[in-house]
């Protein structure tokens, strides 16, 4: 069986109290039998003391019968069993007991011991020493005290007497008392003391478990509690510090305990979130970096691909539009058929548009760069589309960052490049709209960046993705679908980035991003 703590201790402590109470109550009943034997022992010597004072006289007068009747009274009272008078010579000359009057006593006896302990008797000893012990015929405990019966003056003096003055003692009185009543009174302390000794134990054991529940074992309860709470996650409860002793001082230890706790886990909690945010910002990282180097691989593939056909289509084309001019100019010509040689014309030219677009895409012209302001490029891209008839009902709003460094980079393809954003931005709102322009800086200071944003039309989510592959266009008819795909390479040789946002039905935004030089850097 399991024994809470409250029992051990209960049972312990009461071990313990039992233990020294039994010792202490063995040593005071112990002492309050001597006490009492002590006690008794004076009471009779007293009495012994008294008897032969009181038969002096008669015993001087040699009124033997009056000295015996007194010793006969003095028998009668409660507790003496008897009382004899013993000679010298060990003969009993008196006894309340009338069948051993004339006996004698044997010196060896516990009456006479206490004198004749040696070759000489002893004329002096103290009362204990002249007490004995025994037991009655019937066994009941008896004490005998002797008394000496010194010869005075008076005795060896008297004309009664015979006595021989060199004589010191005459004789013995021996006085046997029962101590039935002793034994009572000490019978009748000892239940008390152990009724009284296990009532106070019944206090103390009570007083003890209270207090150790109240001290020790409510505290440490809590505690245990708490411990569990907190082997079971919950971090938020806490122990009432109930006092200031060790206990208190544990549970103030239990709680800072769990505060460190709580604090540790908010902390990998927090990691935690940090870490899947930059693993997802790392991975999105990666599939833009793989996104973009598909694409230049895919644009190099290309590129090839397209010069070798721009190539080839271009000596036809020209043979195609040099002769069609020609025709076309002759005075002889049907004037029915000159309207279809225009056409002829016209489609050619634009063919020939589209094989330079093609020679351009494929040739990546290395950018030859010097430094240049982005805000002048901007505005002098501005100058060449703003007077078209398309942005006509657009309105333009600037919003440029004031002090912006200058950037190293090929000006004229810069400025291609920007022309294309805004021509294809006014395309998307169809000439009506707002157009806006912003340059700044990236958090970091190491790059500078321009937006172009329009409130067209917007983008499909599904063609962002493809949104700068060659020939791919949003425009029926309109468009070779090589402009941003040019414009994409162009900013990735600066080292840049391009980038687009777009909502459909309220319009897109294309962030062209370029370095800074080291010591631009440094300056910034």
């Amino acid at each position: 069986m399991r024994l809470n703590l409250t029992s051990k201790l209960t049972l312990a402590t009461g071990i313990i109290l039992v233990v020294a109470m039994a010792c202490f109550a063995w040593l005071n009943i112990g002492n309050l039998k001597r006490l009492l034997m002590e006690e008794t022992v004076t009471g009779v010597d007293n009495l012994s003391e008294t008897i032969v004072r009181t038969t002096h006289y008669q015993m001087l007068d040699n009124d033997l019968p009056r000295a015996f009747q007194m010793i006969t009274e003095a028998g009668s009272q409660k507790g003496i069993v008897r009382i004899r008078m013993i000679s010298k010579d060990g003969k009993i000359v008196f006894s309340t007991k009338k069948d051993e009057i004339g006996t004698l006593v044997d010196k060896k006896a516990a009456a006479c011991n206490m004198c004749h302990t040696g070759s000489k008797p002893l004329l002096h000893t103290s009362s204990m020493n002249r007490s004995r012990i025994f037991t009655a015929e019937n066994g009941a405990p008896l004490l005998g005290v002797a008394k000496g019966i010194y010869n005075e003056p008076k005795c060896s003096a008297a004309e009664c007497h015979f006595h021989s003055s060199s004589a010191r003692i005459l004789g013995v009185l021996d006085v046997i008392v029962s101590l039935d009543a002793m034994q009572t009174q000490l019978a009748e302390y000892r239940n008390k003391t152990i009724l009284y000794t296990v009532i106070l134990l019944g206090l103390l054991a009570l007083s003890l478990a209270f207090f150790m529940v109240r001290v020790v074992i409510t505290p440490l309860r809590h505690l245990l509690t708490h411990t569990q709470k907190l082997a079971g996650g919950d971090l938020e409860s806490s122990v009432t510090v109930q006092s200031g002793d060790e206990l208190g001082e544990l549970a103030q230890s239990f709680n800072t305990m769990t505060v460190n706790l709580r604090q540790a886990r908010q902390e990998l909690e927090e990691w935690a979130r940090t870490l899947e945010a930059k693993v997802g910002e790392r991975t999105r990282e990666l599939k833009r970096m793989q996104a973009q180097l598909i694409r230049s691989e895919k644009l190099a593939a290309q590129g090839e691909l397209v010069a070798g056909i721009a190539h080839e289509i271009n000596n036809p084309l020209t043979g195609i539009l040099v002769y069609a001019s020609l025709i076309t100019s002759d005075p002889k010509l049907d004037q029915e058929l000159k309207p279809d040689l225009e056409i002829i014309v016209r489609e050619t030219q634009r063919c020939a548009s589209i094989v330079k677009g093609l020679l351009d895409f494929s040739r990546e012209t290395p950018p030859r760069k010097e430094p240049m302001e982005l805000k002048q490029v901007l505005e002098e891209s501005l100058n060449l589309v703003i007077h078209q008839t398309l942005f006509h009902d657009i309105a333009i709003v600037r919003r440029y960052a004031a002090d912006l460094p200058q950037v190293m980079a090929d000006h004229n393809q810069i400025e291609q490049v920007f022309i294309n954003l805004l021509l294809n931005a006014g395309q998307a709102m169809n000439g009506v709209g707002e157009l806006t322009v912003t340059t700044g800086h990236l958090p970091g200071g190491s790059s500078i960046f321009a937006a172009v944003r329009d409130t067209g039309c917007g983008i499909p989510e599904e063609h962002l993705v493809k949104i700068f592959d060659p020939f791919f266009t949003t425009k029926d008819q309109k468009g070779t679908g090589l402009g941003l795909s040019l414009s994409f390479g162009i900013i990735a040789n600066h080292g840049g980035k391009i980038g687009v946002e777009s909502t459909p039905g309220e319009g897109t935004t294309f962030t062209v991003v370029l370095p800074l030089t080291k010591e631009k850097q440094e300056q910034e």
